[in-house]
C-alpha cells in the first residue's frame, strides 16, 4: 500500500492515577526528520519513543508531542528530623543559659527551622511509565499510519489516473509523427517537381533528405521509453511500499524524455501534445512529493 507522508493520530492512555496523552503530525519532507517534545521529567525516554516511532514512520517530517499527569496524592512526603530539631532545642536552651534571657520555645518556633520539616519527592516507577508511555506512542502511531494510507490511497488513484491519460497523449504522438514525415515527403517532392519542371526527379535523392529529416524528428525513442516508464510507475504504485524516492526518480526521466519529444516537434499538433504530457508530468511529480 502506498501512504502520504502527511497524517495525524493521536493517543490518551490513563491507567491508574497516570495519564499520557500523545500527538504525532507530519507534513511532507525527504527525509526522516523527527522532533519529540517530551515533559522535562520524562525526557530520558526520548531515545526510547524516537525506537518505537521508527517501526512506523520511514519519511517525513514528524512533531511528536506528549503530556504526562501524576494525580496520586504520594507524589511527595513529609519528612521530620527529630535530631535536627533536637539540635536547634538544645542550642536554644544554651543561648537562654548563656545570655539570662527566656527560653519559651514553642514547637512551631522549632519548625521554622531549615531541616526540622523537608520535603521529599517520592521516586516514580519508571518501568511503569515506560510501560504506559510506548502503549500511548505505538497507539497514536497505528493511527497515524492509518490517516496515511487513507490520503495514500487516494493519491494512488489520482496518479494512475493522471498516468493513464498520459499513455493515450503519447498515443497520439506516435500516431502522428508517422503522419508528419508522409507529409515532408509529399511536400519535398512537389516543390522539386517545381524547380525541374520535366526534368527527372532523382528518387534515391528524395529518400536520402526524407531519411536525414526523418532522423531529426523522430520520436519513436521517446515515446516507447516514455510508456515504458508509465507503466513502471503504474507498476510500483500497484506494489506499494516506500516508493516515494523511487517515483521521484522515474518522473524525472519522463520528464527528461516529454521535453525531447518537444524540442523534435515539428507540427503544432505534437509541440501541443508534448506540452500538455510535460503539464500532467508535473502534476504527477507533485502529487509524489506527497508519498513516503
Amino acid at each position: 500500500m502506498i501512504k502520504s507522508m502527511t497524517g495525524f493520530g493521536r493517543s490518551e492512555i490513563s491507567e491508574g492515577d497516570r495519564k499520557v496523552v500523545v500527538e504525532i503530525k507530519a507534513v511532507n519532507h525527504r527525509y526522516c526528520d523527527m522532533n519529540i517534545k517530551l515533559p522535562k521529567k520524562l525526557g530520558y525516554f526520548e531515545s526510547f519513543v524516537r525506537t518505537i516511532l521508527k517501526e512506523y514512520i520511514n519519511r517525513g517530517k514528524i512533531d511528536i508531542f506528549m503530556t504526562y499527569e501524576d494525580l496520586s496524592e504520594t507524589q511527595a512526603t513529609v519528612k521530620y528530623n527529630a535530631s535536627v530539631a533536637g539540635e536547634y532545642y538544645n542550642y536554644l536552651k544554651q543561648m537562654s543559659e548563656t545570655f539570662g534571657i527566656s527560653a519559651d520555645i514553642t514547637a512551631g518556633q522549632l519548625a521554622r527551622f531549615p531541616e526540622v520539616f523537608t520535603l521529599e519527592e517520592q521516586s516514580a516507577d519508571e518501568e511503569e511509565i515506560k510501560r504506559i508511555i510506548e502503549k500511548a506512542v505505538r497507539e497514536a502511531s497505528e493511527g497515524f499510519v492509518e490517516s496515511r494510507i487513507k490520503e495514500g490511497d487516494q493519491l494512488t488513484k489520482d496518479l494512475i489516473a493522471k498516468l493513464k491519460a498520459m499513455k493515450d497523449m503519447v498515443a497520439f504522438v506516435d500516431e502522428h509523427s508517422g503522419d508528419i514525415l508522409e507529409s515532408y515527403r509529399e511536400t519535398l517532392t512537389k516543390k522539386v517537381e517545381e524547380l525541374l519542371g520535366q526534368t527527372p526527379i532523382d528518387e534515391s535523392r528524395i529518400a536520402t533528405e526524407v531519411v536525414i529529416y526523418a532522423d531529426k524528428i523522430c520520436v519513436d525513442e521517446e515515446t516507447v521509453r516514455l510508456n515504458s516508464h508509465i507503466d513502471n510507475m503504474i507498476d510500483i504504485l500497484t506494489e506499494g511500499g516506500a516508493v516515494g524516492r523511487k517515483l521521484d526518480f522515474v518522473a524525472q526521466e519522463m520528464n527528461r524524455e516529454a521535453n525531447t519529444i518537444l524540442s523534435k516537434a515539428n507540427s503544432l499538433e505534437i509541440s501541443n501534445k508534448a506540452i500538455d504530457l510535460k503539464t500532467e508530468i508535473e502534476k504527477v511529480r507533485e502529487q509524489i512529493q506527497n508519498i513516503e
